[in-house]
């Protein structure tokens, strides 16, 4: 009889492999229908592989393909990986790695292009790979290359996934323009930008919350979210609600927009009555539980 645990694993798995089959097709229409036609550059190891590859070609007249270069690029980080992630989390992302490789050969672009703006490739190239990338981030993977060295960032420093893109493509920008002009050096800066805000929309396990609480039942709602999402809690004693002067508790505690919803039940299951609001924090110190990738 199969269990609760080898249902959950096996569930998990599942969700795993669909975000890398996603991210590997939105990086390959994001490539091959709008970047390349508009000389627009990727963030992170693809923006690297398509600078690689031009410099092949204009410079020594090597057409070696991007596919292969955005591989070869991810086999020391996939090892820099297991180290420093771990192993399981490798596995998935050589998964969407080897995926996206596949796509990017075997997706191609329309012999016409779907526009002769640059502009507009930037904007929904940018679109599309930052929503694969976001996608395959959110269900517990990575793209590979920037976004390895992003989590180990994150994880160390507090810097979020978006903006450790953008430094990292910097230098993808310069090599755009030194390439095809200061104007393309731009395209490429708006859809760098564009990437890199798709998916800080949707890579919510990064953004960090802080929920107020204010109850007449403190440890049943403390009880409850440290059981459902293993959250630190600070209590304020001796509050008084101002309409009908009740004693009451304040609860602080932090926790990421991912557990909106979980934080959310848990309060209402402790105290249907309690009041609680949440604002958004820039950066936490100290010890903040983040589960194991």
């Amino acid at each position: 009889m199969q269990t609760v645990k080898d249902y959950m694993r096996g569930h998990e798995y599942t969700s795993r492999l669909t975000a890398a089959v996603v991210y590997a097709v939105c990086a390959a229409i994001a490539l091959n229908f709008f970047w390349t036609n508009g000389h627009i550059y990727s963030s992170g190891f693809t923006g690297l592989a398509q600078l690689i590859n031009t410099i092949l070609v204009k410079i020594f007249g090597v057409p070696l393909p991007i596919y292969i270069i955005f591989v070869l690029l991810n086999i020391p980080l996939l090892i820099f990986s297991i180290k420093n992630i771990g192993g399981r989390f490798t596995f998935f992302t050589a998964v969407a790695i080897f995926l996206a490789s596949f796509a990017m050969r075997f997706i191609v672009g329309p012999h016409q292009p779907w526009t002769q703006d640059p502009l507009m490739d930037a904007i929904f190239g940018g679109l599309i790979n930052g929503f694969g990338t976001g996608f395959a981030l959110r269900n517990g993977l990575s793209t590979g290359g920037l976004d390895i060295i992003g989590i180990v960032l994150r994880r160390k420093y507090g810097i979020n996934m978006g903006n450790a893109n953008l430094i990292f493509n910097f230098f993808i920008l310069l090599g755009a323009g030194f390439l095809f002009g200061p104007k393309y050096a731009l395209y490429t800066a708006i859809g760098l930008v564009v990437n890199a805000r798709m998916i800080d929309a949707l890579y919510t396990r990064q953004q960090k919350m802080q929920v107020m609480i204010i109850t007449e039942r403190p440890q049943e709602v403390a009880d409850s979210l440290q059981n459902n999402l293993r959250r630190g809690i600070t209590i304020v004693h001796h509050a008084e609600g101002a309409y009908n002067h009740r004693p009451k508790e304040i609860l602080f505690t932090v926790i990421s927009l991912y557990e909106e919803i979980d934080a959310y039940h848990a309060i209402g299951q402790a105290d249907p009555k309690a009041w609680s609001s949440m604002w958004k924090i820039e950066r936490t110190f100290g010890r903040f539980y983040e589960p194991r990738l």
